[in-house]
């Protein structure tokens, strides 16, 4: 996906790097993501989130807090509240591109943020938080031992994630004092909930007391065994599908009419699991489909082969000709099947010239309704006229180009 690599001013003018994904097509909404304590905006789950959405015609705006990852200022001198007020910044910068987010999602303690950033935000319809707590308070228990020093000495260096940082008191204090509750209930936008119950970071209370203290339209969706970073593949690609679903009750994605003649959209094909062959297909923004391949041949078989697509290609557009004709001449066709089976055969076997192998489709089509013999004659001959009959059997051009990291 097309990626735009930005700084805007943060809450205290210190430049911050972001990335804005954005679709092939036309912008049909914006989200903001805010990302977990001490993170990035690259991490994986962010990041597949994001080209889930931008496959579905959102534009996806993620970036480091102030001090944080290429980013600047210094992570020392921020609070939870200025996280808020760096969201709000974000929004303003989006909306200064006559593209301000409809959507808000947070992980960990950005989902706290994105909760209390919407108040900020008017153009937000819907928010979304992945293993948010209740309180930002619970950050705290990340360097417990390390506060009577903070409290002495004003600030602390400590390890969180293997990294070293510096906490200063005024974040502690501010946690400490950033009740979200109100927040929550006076939310005004439509609220998706997404936690593992096995989070051993932010325990799953913490998704209970958030969706008790919301208004309707509220939902909770359990992420299983994932773990707090959604760090594998196939758990950050769940949680992209249930917000894809989701979202499109609340923020309305209506593309614009395409020019007469114009070619359908863009078909986006995504790895969505590196150690087989499992892939993620959006086609527009309303429909989504897997493919993979069987286990005997390495795949996980949650989805139609390559090969199948092609066959169910072929085969539904062999039924809407058949059906289009029919309807046009008022005929009595009361049902169709298409079946299609795929082979590899020798030229010579499929009575066309040459020595090697080809790809045989078999059509096995049944009609039903009182339709006479040259009724059944003139409707299989119609269905060899069918759009993706004629690209199969004609040459096809195919051209490939390689996109930048």
């Amino acid at each position: 996906m097309p990626t735009e690599r930005i700084t805007f001013a943060g809450h205290d003018g210190n430049q911050l790097a972001a990335r804005l994904d954005l679709p092939d097509g036309p912008v049909l909404a914006t989200a903001l993501f805010a990302h977990c304590f001490t993170c990035s905006k690259d991490i994986p789950a962010a990041r597949r989130i994001a080209a889930r959405l931008a496959a579905m015609g959102f534009a996806v705006l993620r970036f480091d807090f102030t001090g944080l990852g290429h980013s600047g200022g210094e992570f020392a001198n921020t609070t939870f509240t200025s996280n808020v007020e760096d969201l709000i910044a974000a929004a303003h910068y989006l909306a200064g591109r006559n593209m301000a987010p409809a959507l808000l999602i947070g992980h960990s303690l950005g989902g706290a943020a994105v909760l209390r950033a919407r108040a900020g935000i008017p153009s937000v319809k819907a928010v979304v938080t992945l293993g948010a707590p209740a309180d930002p308070g619970h950050v705290s228990h990340h360097f417990t031992d390390a506060l009577p020093q903070i409290e002495q000495d004003g600030s602390a260096e400590v390890m969180l994630g293997g990294r070293p940082f510096r906490i200063g008191k005024a974040f502690v204090d501010d946690i400490a004092e950033s009740a979200l509750t109100p927040a929550i209930a006076d939310l005004k936008a439509a609220l998706l909930i997404l936690h593992a119950p096995l989070d051993e970071t932010v325990s799953i209370d913490n998704a209970s007391d958030i969706f008790l203290a919301a208004k309707h339209p509220k939902s909770f969706v359990t992420l299983d065994d994932a773990d707090h970073l959604i760090t594998r593949a196939s758990d950050a690609e769940y949680a992209a599908d249930v917000i894809a679903a989701w979202i499109t009750r609340y923020v309305p994605l209506c593309p614009p009419a395409p020019p007469p003649g114009a070619p359908e959209g863009v078909v986006r094909v995504s790895e969505a699991d590196p150690s087989g062959f499992l892939q993620d297909i959006q086609s527009g923004p309303r429909h989504h489909a897997v493919a993979d391949e069987p286990e005997s041949y390495g795949g996980t078989d949650k989805g139609m082969s390559p090969y199948g697509f092609v066959s169910s290609g072929l085969g539904a557009c062999t039924s809407m000709t058949i059906r289009m004709y029919a309807r046009r001449k008022r005929w009595p066709l009361t049902g169709i099947t298409v079946d299609v089976c795929h082979n590899k055969v020798h030229a010579q076997d499929a009575g066309l010239a040459g020595e090697g192998k080809i790809d045989q489709f078999r059509r096995k089509i049944r009609l039903t309704g009182p339709l006479d013999s040259e009724q059944r004659a003139r409707l299989l001959e119609i269905a060899d006229k069918c759009p993706v009959h004629r690209t199969l059997e004609g040459s096809a051009h195919i051209t490939t180009e390689l996109l930048p990291d």
